[in-house]
C-alpha cells in the first residue's frame, strides 16, 4: 500500500462502486487470470476468480502446492515465467514477505499480490476502504481502532498506511508482543496521523467509527506454545459492543476464530459479511485496471 497514490485508490473504489451496481460485464472476455495460491485461502480466492468471471473472462491456477511441479521443487521465479506464458494476469499469495514483488519482476504479465507473508495484503486493504465508505461516507474524521495480531497479521498494517492518507486517528490494541512494528507507527505519523497505541478494546470503544478486528493467528507463531499465550485474548460482544457509538462499523477480514461471539452477527454495525461480499466489485476494479489497457 506503499506504493499506492491516494489517487489511484480512489479511482479503484468509484470503479468498484461502478461494478457493483452494474453487475456482471464482459470487459474482459477472451482474458485469462492464472491464481496461484502457495498458501490456503477462502474469500480472495474466490472473490478473485467471482471478479474476473463477472467480468466475462476465464480462470486457471491452483490452490495447494499439492498436485504442482513447486512440490517437486520448482522455484517460484520458474513457475511465474511458466504461468505467465498461459495467462494476462497472475494473482499469487505466498508465505514469504516479497514474494508478489519477486514474481512481478520476472512476470510478463500484471502480478496482483494475494497476500505474503505477514508483510502486506493490498486488494483486503482496497475492500475494506470501500466497506468504510459504503458505511460512513467519508474517511476524514475518523477515528479507526485495529486490534489484535498487529504483528504477524497482513491486513492491520497496510490499512493503516492508507488510512494514513486522511485526516484519521488509529489507535493500535494489541499487548505488546504482538504490537504494530514500530518503522510503521512512525511512517504514519510521519504522515500527519495521530495514534495511540493501548492494550484494552475498552480504553478506546466509546470513541471509535470502527474497530478492525483481526484474528491471532496460529499459522505465523513459531510454537503453538506461543499462539496458546494470546489465543482468546480479545473478544467482542453484546456487551461490548454497548459501549459503542450507535454509528459504530465492527469489520474483520475473516476467518474469525473466538474473537467475535456469533450473538453479534445480527448487530446491524457487524459489517464483517458485507465486507467479505465486497470483494467482488473491488478486485473486479483492480483486475480491470490491471489488463484492460
Amino acid at each position: 500500500m506503499r506504493g499506492m497514490e491516494k489517487k489511484q485508490v480512489e479511482d479503484i473504489l468509484k470503479l468498484a462502486s461502478k461494478f457493483e451496481k452494474g453487475g456482471a460485464s464482459n470487459t474482459l472476455k477472451g482474458k485469462i487470470l492464472a491464481t496461484l495460491f502457495f498458501e490456503p485461502s477462502t474469500r480472495t480466492r474466490f472473490s478473485f476468480e467471482s471478479a474476473m468471471k463477472r467480468l466475462g473472462g476465464t480462470c486457471v491456477g491452483f490452490s495447494s502446492i499439492e498436485g504442482t511441479s513447486v512440490k517437486k521443487g520448482e522455484t517460484l521465479i520458474d513457475t511465474v515465467n511458466i504461468m505467465s506464458g498461459y495467462s494476462d494476469c497472475i494473482v499469487i499469495r505466498h508465505s514469504k514477505e516479497g514474494a508478489a514483488k519477486l514474481a512481478s519482476e520476472h512476470s510478463s504479465v500484471p502480478i496482483v499480490n494475494a497476500g505474503d507473508g505477514s508483510h502486506d495484503h493490498p486488494t483486503q486493504t482496497l475492500l475494506d476502504l470501500y466497506t468504510i465508505k459504503k458505511s460512513l461516507k467519508n474517511f476524514n474524521g475518523l477515528r479507526v481502532g485495529i486490534c489484535g495480531d498487529l504483528r504477524y497479521g497482513r491486513t492491520g498494517r497496510p490499512l493503516s498506511i492508507a488510512l494514513s492518507n486522511y485526516d484519521t486517528e488509529i489507535s493500535f490494541i494489541s499487548p505488546p508482543q504482538l504490537s504494530m512494528d514500530k518503522s510503521t507507527v512512525k511512517y504514519i505519523r510521519d504522515n500527519g496521523t495521530n495514534v495511540k497505541e493501548v492494550l484494552k478494546i475498552e480504553d478506546v470503544i466509546r470513541e471509535l467509527d470502527v474497530l478492525y478486528m483481526t484474528r491471532i493467528q496460529r499459522e505465523r507463531f513459531p510454537t503453538e506454545e506461543e499462539y496458546l499465550k494470546f489465543s482468546g485474548h480479545y473478544i467482542v460482544n453484546k456487551e461490548l459492543m454497548n459501549l459503542a457509538k450507535k454509528n459504530m462499523i465492527l469489520m474483520h477480514p475473516l476467518p474469525r476464530v473466538n474473537e467475535i461471539s456469533v450473538e453479534v452477527d445480527s448487530d446491524p454495525r457487524a459489517k464483517y459479511f458485507e465486507q467479505s461480499r465486497n470483494g467482488v466489485p473491488t478486485r473486479m476494479a483492480v483486475l480491470y485496471t490491471a489488463m484492460k489497457k
